[in-house]
């Protein structure tokens, strides 16, 4: 991929997040550093700090896509786009993080 090449980052909703992954069909990886990732999560995320984020040590399932998420959208954003530019072109991510996700009504873990 090109420096000139548009980076392909679709921003997903807490109902279509939760549509896929219902459906088995994408693996969530929470971005947010670990004391955050303590406090509060989406059930059946994985945590993969954007501080340390490394492409190589994602985790992959050719059945499953991965939808990054963080608390507000900002850092998953970013980490699709560094997905994005290391793979395939195509990344996506929750747009309005756990935030957006907890606004919709939806579970969360707290510890």
């Amino acid at each position: 991929m090109t420096a000139s090449t548009p980076l392909s980052i679709e921003n997903l909703s807490p109902q279509e997040v939760l549509r896929l992954q219902n459906e088995d069909r994408i693996l969530l990886i929470d971005v947010r550093e670990p004391h955050e990732f303590e406090e509060r999560r989406i059930p059946g995320a994985a945590l993969r700090p954007l501080s340390t984020l490394n492409v190589d040590d994602l985790p992959r399932d050719e059945r499953r896509r991965l939808v990054f998420q963080c608390g507000s959208g900002k850092r998953s954003r970013a980490a699709a786009e560094i997905f994005a530019r290391a793979s395939t072109g195509q990344a996506a991510h929750l747009e309005g993080g756990i935030c957006a996700w907890s606004e919709a009504g939806y579970a969360t873990i707290c510890e």
